[in-house]
């Protein structure tokens, strides 16, 4: 799971997609990062946690990391939350670049319209709700089509 910062929408996927993973038995590793490093080491936004407390899932554990390249290799699937996420990741993994592994989580959802989960960071509370929605419908079918 990646986002810009790891710190607001890409460590509820992480947590959302672990919880729903665990609770279907399926024994996944599941990580989430970001293109920046402007957070490394902190933990999710105050909101994110917040959200996902209310949802029955604890991410307060999680610190925030930056891609590698080596990510890439290393995991089966790598999602993205905008398509800035997705052009970055592409920056970063130059010559490595396998675009098959990389999509848009909402595609799970909208195949092919490219949705972009919006970046809760700038707004209320209301807006890390939004997002966790999003996330939760997107995480339940990756988890359906696992089966």
């Amino acid at each position: 799971m990646v986002c810009l910062g790891n710190i607001c929408r890409s460590p509820l996927a992480e947590g959302i997609l672990r919880h729903k993973a665990a609770d279907a038995g399926l024994d996944w590793v599941i990580h989430s990062s970001g293109t920046s490093g402007f957070h490394i080491g902190e933990p999710p936004h105050h909101l994110s946690q917040k959200v996902a407390n209310a949802n029955g899932i604890d991410i307060s554990g999680q610190r925030c990391g930056q891609f590698r390249k080596e990510d890439l290799r290393f995991y089966d699937k790598i999602y993205v939350m905008d398509r800035s996420n997705y052009t970055d990741l592409n920056r970063l993994c130059g010559a490595d670049w396998v675009p098959e592994k990389v999509a848009l989580i909402l595609n799970e959802l909208y195949p092919g319209e490219d949705r972009e989960v919006p970046d809760p960071w700038y707004g209320g509370e209301a807006g890390y709700h939004e997002v966790f929605s999003m996330l939760e419908k997107a995480c339940e079918k990756i988890i359906e089509k696992s089966k």
